[in-house]
């Protein structure tokens, strides 16, 4: 029986693929290694694909405190976005505009990367590249809207700016003025690529263990409950889960994403709404809405929680109905058809935010540590690139993409404990209720 506190992702996997599912040993005592990666999500795993690609005799290990896939890269949103947590022109500013430019093409080049391996090596993960459409539903939301699509050109990012007749070949939803169209965006179904990556990667010649936490990442050496990882190389690729870990406590601060998952949909209701399969798209809100049509036709819709400050890093209990309101009331806002419509599944995420929200990716060549995250909301494509981009590091390779401008990157810290979690907390709520006074501000003016 499905699990409603479970991602749809991993009940899909667990009906359909039993076997995909079943978890490796752990640790069996001391070991070594050439290569050990900290953490089997898909920065970890694209890290031991591509370091197998340019080198197979490298003698790789990857560790989990869990199974693969079971943190935030098997629960995600199902998106796989071109974007980041940092604007280009921020980007600009800290970097040069060459810079920008370039991290934006090798974000876009990551999406098609995705893809086509997932193509060349049978990853049954529904891929699809059918672009994303964000509809704005007030008139700051459509200034926004219009201010980005004006820049994005300078980037050489395509956003297309559209009417809401337009808007209507892609999805019908209520009380939309405007929106814009990019195609640099697919859907997945992310716990099956996240474990099919794993096999392959374990069928090439890595070792993966699962269920062998790291208590403590040292050069060269990795310490876990169940014995020491002795390597030349190690790579910390844990995202959220950073902040367990002593000396990246404060690297990024662990946010909570929540998702929803309704019943699969008849042929009706998307007739009504437009939304063909493998479809994404999103409101312009500051706490933004975002949501697929599953391949199973199912609509999956989420966005960061309000707060967002995370309690633990584990699957939400069923006592925390409560934060799901503002989605479930979301769902039926965009989509009046989908009154009454049942929801089946309802998870949780953590993702890992910067302060300063760029992510980042180095290799010290001294102490023989690597690391890759703070991708914030949109980790799927950022993590492929990333994989590469640490393979290139490790390997010594001159290419492109270890001088791009996210490569040693350092972010400010955050503050401790409680002090983080209220910076957190206090910016997530700012955005929500800059959400609800645009949107009374827009009724007041006489606005839909």
């Amino acid at each position: 029986m499905a699990s409603p506190h479970r991602s749809l992702w991993w009940d899909q996997l667990l009906t359909a693929r039993p076997q995909e599912a079943v978890p490796r040993p752990p640790l069996d005592g001391d070991t070594t290694a050439d290569v050990a990666v900290v953490g089997a999500g898909l920065t970890g795993l694209w890290t031991a694909y591509y370091l197998q690609e340019a080198d197979p005799g490298l003698d790789v290990l990857v560790l989990d405190q869990d199974v693969a896939g079971a943190g935030a890269s098997g629960r995600s949103s199902g998106w796989c976005s071109a974007r980041l947590g940092v604007s280009a022109a921020e980007l600009a500013r800290l970097h040069g505009a060459e810079g920008a430019r370039d991290l934006r093409a090798a974000m876009r080049d990551a999406v098609v990367e995705v893809g086509g391996v997932a193509a060349a090596e049978h990853l049954a993960c529904d891929f699809t590249y059918a672009g994303t459409v964000s509809v704005a539903r007030n008139g700051a939301q459509l200034a926004r809207l219009r201010a980005h699509a004006a820049e994005a050109a300078a980037w050489g990012d395509e956003l297309e700016l559209l009417g809401p007749d337009e808007v209507a070949t892609h999805l019908v939803a209520a009380g939309v003025l405007g929106g814009a169209y990019t195609p640099d965006c697919a859907f997945l179904q992310p716990a099956a690529l996240v474990r099919q990556l794993a096999d392959l990667v374990v069928s090439r010649g890595a070792r993966l263990v699962e269920h062998t936490r790291a208590v403590r990442i040292s050069p060269r050496a990795v310490v876990t409950l169940h014995g020491t990882v002795r390597a030349r190389w190690v790579v910390r690729a844990v995202e959220a889960w950073s902040a367990q870990l002593p000396g990246s406590a404060r690297d990024v601060a662990p946010v909570r994403t929540q998702l929803l998952a309704t019943e699969p949909l008849d042929q009706q209701f998307w007739e009504r709404i437009g939304l063909r399969p493998g479809g994404t798209f999103e409101d312009v809100a500051h706490l933004a809405l975002r949501g697929v049509r599953t391949t199973d036709d199912r609509l999956v819709l989420g966005g960061r929680a309000a707060g967002g400050a995370i309690r633990a890093f584990d699957e939400v209990p069923g006592d925390l109905d409560a934060p799901w309101e503002r989605f479930e009331r979301g769902l039926r806002s965009l989509f009046p058809a989908a009154d009454g419509v049942a929801v089946t599944h309802r998870w949780g995420g953590p993702v890992g935010v910067p302060r300063d929200g760029h992510p980042s990716v180095g290799l010290d060549a001294e102490s023989g540590l690597g690391w890759a995250g703070g991708y914030g909301d949109d980790g799927v494509a950022a993590a492929n690139l990333a994989g590469r981009t640490l393979a290139d590091l490790v390997t010594g390779a001159d290419s492109p993409l270890v001088h791009l401008p996210w490569v040693g990157h350092r972010s400010p810290r955050w503050a401790r404990g409680v002090v983080r979690s209220a910076e957190v907390t206090a910016a997530g709520w700012a955005a929500r209720l800059a959400d609800e006074a645009e949107t009374l501000a827009e009724r007041r003016s006489g606005g839909r």
